[in-house]
């Protein structure tokens, strides 16, 4: 329950958005307008709530299984990679509410209907099964919320340097497949995108695979969703420190992305809250369209804090749960002939 004072102060705070709204909705500032998201799904949902509709030059589909929703976003059209920020191509968002409290079931469910997209995505690239593909695991794994994609690189089966010594009978659906960890800018001092070209540039597999973190507009996304993409990536734009692209024109190769998300905008955090209050009835608060709310919200908390991302205390156990999940899904879908306990064999 929401004590008094609580509303009473809101109440003081929303009457001062509503009297700096003239000089809010007039600031030069790139970016406060737009609502932090890596999620293509989320942008989607943002651009229908502006324009009423589902934009012109995107196509959703979805589909639902037993235990999760998978929404398919195609960006179409220049005008439609302008009013969701996320550029031309195909987007996979498999989501699962329940994965952390779920059986095992929904978790399987979860890594096969990962498996199957990715797969779809490969041979949409023209890549074959027995193809070479890199994976390279983006992040930080000295930061628990970055650390998805060192996380899944260490549960996949690589097989890149096993060449004859695989079993006859498995060498027709054992796919080549490397892996790397390449660290981030403060530990290694060198671009992630330049350590992954020039690991291509060396062993020239046909596609990379990119799995990283990433922000998600509601906080119920964390931990809960798992997006593909066919653009590639920009390492560090979920926390609004765009990296170095790591897409098919810089490394010459199809590049699919998937991400995790591990954290939400503060911002959003203080803008849904006055939401709820809102629904609770007679609050007394002033309602602003949600881009002057966006503005009013980082004005009122400031830029130090308006530019902090957060993450559940739990996220230890997110991170290992969902990585687990994730690395499933690859294996699955990069090694056609072998069965999901062959898999758990070969890793142990």
């Amino acid at each position: 329950m929401i004590d008094q004072s609580s509303i009473e102060e809101m109440r003081l705070i929303s009457r001062a958005f509503h009297s700096r709204s003239e000089w809010i909705d007039g600031t030069d500032q790139p970016g406060l307008r737009s609502v932090r998201t890596d999620l293509a799904v989320e942008a989607r949902d943002l651009a229908s709530e502006r324009a009423g509709r589902e934009p012109d030059g995107i196509v959703s589909q979805e589909e639902s299984g037993e235990y999760t929703k998978t929404v398919t976003v195609k960006v179409m059209t220049p005008e439609a990679e302008r009013i969701t920020g996320k550029q031309i191509g195909t987007y996979v968002t498999i989501e699962c509410p329940d994965i952390r409290i779920s059986t095992r079931a929904a978790k399987d469910e979860t890594a096969k209907t990962l498996s199957s997209h990715l797969a779809t995505m490969l041979q949409d690239s023209r890549v074959m099964p027995d193809d070479e593909v890199l994976v390279a695991g983006l992040g930080n794994w000295n930061a628990t919320p970055d650390a998805i994609g060192p996380a899944v690189v260490g549960k996949l089966l690589v097989t890149r340097h096993l060449g004859r010594m695989l079993p006859p009978e498995k060498r027709g659906g054992l796919r080549p497949v490397s892996a790397l960890s390449p660290g981030v800018l403060g530990l290694t001092g060198i671009e992630t995108a330049e350590i992954i070209a020039s690991v291509v540039e060396k062993t020239r597999p046909k596609a990379v695979i990119v799995i990283d973190a990433l922000a998600a507009r509601s906080t119920s996304r964390i931990g809960t969703s798992i997006q593909i993409g066919n653009t590639g990536i920009h390492p560090g734009s979920g926390v609004g420190n765009r990296r170095f692209g790591i897409t098919s024109d810089s490394l010459g190769v199809p590049v699919i992305a998937v991400g995790v998300p591990t954290v939400v905008d503060v911002t959003t955090i203080v803008m849904d809250v006055f939401e709820i209050m809102n629904k609770t009835g007679d609050s007394g608060l002033v309602q602003l369209p949600a881009d002057r709310m966006r503005e009013a919200v980082v004005q009122m908390i400031g830029p130090g804090m308006s530019q902090m991302v957060v993450t559940p205390k739990e996220i230890d156990v997110i991170v290992e749960m969902m990585s687990t999940v994730v690395a499933g899904g690859l294996n699955i879908a990069l090694h056609e002939s072998l069965t999901e306990d062959e898999i758990y064999e070969y890793l142990h």
